[in-house]
């Protein structure tokens, strides 16, 4: 993969840090809202496949025209990138779904998704190996505190029984999350954040369409009523919520937010996705967080700013001399 310029080289300015943090909250309050449609969407008599891939899908129909608008006139860029794409849709979009369906038919959620947001430390550790950027002190204490709140909030401190399976198809679901931070804070491509999204999530509806046709996902459908907190809603209307905003808004954002923080602080800041997966929990689902899991928040926030304190000042290339 190309290098990432302001991981590598320019720090972030103060005006692309106002607005990549806005993307990336954005971008983890719309992921986060997935897991507690979806829910009501299994519950109903959905797969998860089968929801996924209409949700995937859905975001690929509808980025696709602003999409193709704009990379009018430019449709060299799709040919030179095309595996980047591919890649992008692949391990990124079908492959991080995938691996995480499996690890959680074989483990507790709360360790899958512990294991699969681990992803910020593969991306400090693709910085140091790839392009010689050692992550400083206060971005390992930021990564620890962050990692701490993750084991409060995932509620994995009472104790949860281990699979190698799951463990496996968990960390194959922390490397799709990886590659999603590390080739959507890629501007040395030149694809517009639109162009990269849509591109991914039509070859990712791709592969997940294919996975179900050959059985490796079961996919099951119902047109019965969602329940949502006593509340029933038409089968459809979570459906579109997941397309439109847990997939096109959320997949767009994020690719904005890594392109003006890097990979490495985006990926942080993305951690606030379990955080605002709670939120939807009890706002939809009436589950109520934990003092645990809510001391968890805390620690995660904290973990974000200090990752941040970590980071190069604006102005100042990373490598060289501090010229005050």
């Amino acid at each position: 993969m190309t290098a990432m310029t302001h991981d590598v080289l320019t720090p972030v300015s103060s005006s692309r840090l106002g607005s990549g943090l806005a993307f990336a909250l954005a971008s983890a309050a719309s992921f986060g809202l997935s897991g507690a449609l979806a829910k009501g969407l299994l519950e109903s008599g959905w797969s998860a496949g089968a929801a996924v891939t209409v949700r995937v899908s859905i975001g690929a129909l509808i980025l696709l025209v602003p999409a193709l608008l704009a990379v009018r006139g430019r449709w060299h860029l799709v040919r030179r990138n095309g595996l980047l794409v591919a890649a992008y849709g692949v391990v990124a979009v079908a492959g991080c779904q995938l691996c995480y369906f499996y690890a959680v038919a074989h483990m507790q959620v709360g360790v899958a998704l512990l294991i699969e947001y681990t992803a910020p430390v593969a991306v400090v550790v693709w910085l140091w190996l790839r392009h010689g950027h050692a992550p400083g002190p206060l971005t390992l204490v930021g990564a620890a505190v962050a990692a701490g709140g993750l084991v409060l909030l995932l509620d994995v401190v009472s104790g949860a029984s281990l699979s190698v399976a799951g463990v496996l198809w968990a960390l194959g679901a922390m490397i799709g999350a990886a590659t999603y931070f590390v080739i959507s804070a890629d501007e040395d491509n030149g694809l517009p954040p639109l162009v990269l999204g849509a591109g991914g999530l039509v070859v990712g509806a791709a592969c997940l369409g294919l996975a179900g046709l050959v059985g490796v996902v079961p996919m099951a459908a119902s047109t019965a009523d969602a329940s949502y907190d006593g509340m029933q809603v038409p089968w459809w209307v979570p459906l579109v919520l997941l397309g439109v905003v847990t997939a096109a808004l959320a997949y767009t954002t994020g690719i904005a937010a890594g392109r003006r923080l890097g990979s490495r602080l985006a990926s942080f800041v993305a951690l606030t996705e379990v955080i605002a997966a709670m939120f939807f929990a009890w706002l939809l689902l009436d589950e109520l967080p934990g003092w645990l899991q809510l001391a968890g928040g805390v620690f995660v926030l904290a973990g974000v700013v200090i990752v941040k304190l970590g980071e190069p000042r604006a102005g100042i290339e990373v490598g060289a001399p501090d010229p005050s």
